[in-house]
C-alpha cells in the first residue's frame, strides 16, 4: 500500500480535517460512515485520475473500490499496473 499516505492526506484534508492522516484507519469504511457520499466520490475519483494518471474511462469504477483507504490503494495499484502492461 505504497499510496496509502497520500490518499489519507487527501481524504483528511478534503473531508475530515478534524483528524490527522495517521489517525485514519486503512480499513475504516468511508462510504458507510458518510465520509464519502456520492458527490465526494466523484471528487475522489477525479483526484485519483489526475494524481496517479489513471485513464478513468478505461477502468472499472465501483463503489466498493472506494470504501476504504485499502480499497482505494488496491484500485490505484490495479489501474496503474494495467497501464504499464502491454496490450494484447
Amino acid at each position: 500500500m505504497e499510496h496509502a499516505h497520500v490518499i489519507k492526506e487527501f481524504i483528511v484534508t478534503e473531508f475530515i480535517p478534524d483528524i490527522q492522516a495517521d489517525q485514519l484507519d486503512d480499513d475504516y469504511d468511508l462510504i458507510a460512515s458518510g465520509v464519502i457520499d456520492s458527490i465526494n466520490l466523484l471528487r475522489v475519483i477525479t483526484w485519483l485520475g489526475g494524481r496517479f494518471d489513471i485513464p478513468l474511462d478505461e477502468v472499472e469504477i465501483t463503489e466498493k473500490n472506494f470504501a476504504s483507504v485499502t480499497a482505494i490503494c488496491e484500485f490505484v495499484d490495479h489501474a496503474t499496473r494495467r497501464q504499464e502492461s502491454p496490450i494484447g
